[in-house]
């Protein structure tokens, strides 16, 4: 009878680093993406009600002034939560009565912040 002997811990490890390493490298990104709403909500005065990496249930939160920060399990994305995004409020600082502009910069601020993190990026790798 054939044995079949057990993954060392150095195999093991080089099948999961990689998959580690792009999930922080994805974590970055997106983190920079919603960073760039979250930015712009605030500047604007927009009600932020949850910054958010992940999705699923919560691992991590804490709250400080109005908005709760987590840590979801499942690193698949992330959010910025805002008042009124998506429904009407009453609220003066929700996101739905902004003017037109404001949600504009709101909304682009997330691919304009990757675009600013690529650069970034770009200078590193180029400066190294």
């Amino acid at each position: 009878m054939k044995i079949i002997p057990l993954l060392s811990v150095a195999a093991v490890w080089g099948k999961v680093w990689p998959i580690l390493v792009a999930i922080l490298f994805f974590g970055l990104i997106i983190f920079f993406h919603e960073l760039g709403h979250f930015v712009f909500a605030k500047l604007f005065g927009v009600q932020v009600n949850e910054f958010a990496m992940g999705m699923g249930p919560t691992l991590f939160k804490f709250k400080k002034g109005e908005t709760k920060y987590a840590l979801r399990l499942l690193p698949i994305g992330g959010f910025v939560s805002m008042e009124g995004e998506g429904e009407e409020s009453d609220d003066e600082r929700a996101y739905c009565n902004q003017k037109t502009w404001k949600k504009m910069i709101i909304i682009s601020a997330g691919a304009v912040f990757n675009l600013i993190l690529g650069f970034i990026l770009c200078v590193i790798l180029v400066g190294g």
